[in-house]
């Protein structure tokens, strides 16, 4: 975690500032982190393009509530939404043809919010060190398997396999999209990489059977990096079952994914809404806006440990970070009084759903419904262990527009048990 930085006046007008250290937080924790670029005094708000920590507006409930609204009284006609559900992957081709590589940023903040995938590309003795505190069943002399999932034209494999200093690294990247993975195979560090190997196909995350050349039980790292969201939230189980089923006793699941209110959802306007808090955007893919009880409860069958929703801290970088479709941000939904956890209790799977009862019925659309009936949990859980789970809440500022946008992200790390 990185130390606080009391950023002056006289020095936010002569240097930038870069982000240090990872926002979201450790569940286990005692306290959340503090970033490294603090505004003490409103007036240099425009001197620089990142700032951690700041509040957002005190009428950003009165935004949501407008935008909400707004959506609702139009959504998208119900004779029109499979379209855009049932071939899924034909949106994103087009998307990568009309955008070629060109339209996200190589995600090189990954190493800040992910420091695992930078250790997993270290030399032979430092990674291997770093693999034996942190995963099962590491053999001095085998692989470090990763794969993302999701990977797009690379933006995030590509970073990682440029600084790879570990031999034995296989990196494996999967998309739906078939024109993603050409321009994937047609990257000249996927035809000659520097060290370790590189490996695209097509794959669909919610498919019935996994990569024909990966074995089950065989990946040590797995990255979603905006990729759940993309999901129809009947595909989400199925989705999760094969990310448990690729990893190795004790891997890591690494996910990133948008938050509830962020610019997006709020910025969206009639014509697009297929659901609550799910979405259809201009080009036809589908996003949809996570609150931190669905993760957890996706990947562990229990809502989220209230430590992770500690935090209302908000935080701000750069527009030029952004990596995606471009995105308003709002303070964490309240939490409802909670029940006890289901380890206070004889019956743990009664505890959880009368706690997603409570929910249900005191803030109706906090959680999608398919996580909050006992049929929907098609996976038996506990599959994951929540390593770190949070809200990364930033404030983005345009200084040539002066303008101040508020972003919502979602982050998480779980262990397979």
């Amino acid at each position: 975690m990185s130390a606080q930085h009391e950023l002056t006046s006289e020095s936010s007008t002569n240097q930038r500032m870069p982000k240090t250290a990872s926002s979201v937080h450790d569940v286990t924790a005692e306290k959340p982190p503090f970033g490294s670029r603090f505004l003490t005094n409103d007036a240099d708000v425009w001197s620089q393009n990142a700032w951690d920590h700041v509040p957002p507006p005190t009428d950003q409930d009165q935004v949501i509530t407008a935008a909400l609204e707004r959506q609702k009284s139009a959504p998208v006609p119900d004779e029109e939404k499979p379209k855009y559900n049932e071939k899924p992957a034909r949106h994103w081709d087009n998307f990568y043809k009309a955008n070629a590589s060109n339209f996200f940023r190589n995600r090189k903040w990954l190493h800040l919010e992910f420091p695992e995938l930078k250790a997993a590309a270290e030399p032979d003795v430092l990674c291997h060190r770093y693999c034996q505190n942190h995963f099962a069943n590491i053999d001095q002399a085998g692989p470090m398997v990763i794969v993302e999932v999701g990977c797009g034209a690379g933006n995030a494999v590509f970073p990682l396999l440029s600084s790879n200093q570990n031999p034995h690294l296989r990196l494996k990247a999967y998309d739906y999209s078939s024109h993603a993975v050409k321009l994937v195979q047609s990257n000249p560090l996927y035809l000659s990489p520097p060290l370790g190997t590189i490996e695209a196909a097509v794959w669909d995350l919610t498919a019935p059977t996994l990569p024909p050349a990966l074995e089950p039980g065989s990946v040590d790292i797995l990255t979603l990096v905006f990729v759940m969201s993309a999901l129809h939230p009947q595909e989400w189980a199925n989705a999760v079952s094969n990310v448990h089923k690729l990893l190795k006793p004790g891997g890591l699941l690494l996910l990133r994914d948008y938050g509830r209110y962020d610019l997006t959802q709020l910025r969206f306007k009639g014509g697009r809404l297929l659901e609550d808090n799910f979405y259809i955007r201009g080009d036809k893919t589908r996003v949809y806006f996570f609150e931190l009880d669905e993760l957890a409860l996706l990947f562990t069958g229990s809502p989220a440990p209230a430590l992770s929703k500690a935090d209302n801290i908000i935080q701000v970088v750069e527009e030029t970070e952004d990596h995606d479709h471009t995105e308003i941000s709002a303070l964490a939904t309240d939490v409802p009084p909670r029940a006890p956890s289901p380890e206070q209790t004889e019956n743990p799977a009664d505890a959880v759903q009368s706690l997603l009862d409570s929910i249900s019925s005191s803030s109706p659309g906090i959680i999608h419904p398919v996580l909050t009936q006992p049929q929907g949990k098609a996976n038996a859980h506990p599959l994951f262990a929540i390593e770190q789970l949070g809200v990364d809440r930033r404030l983005i500022v345009n200084r040539k527009r002066q303008l101040k946008m508020y972003r919502v992200w979602m982050q998480g790390k779980f262990r397979k048990l």
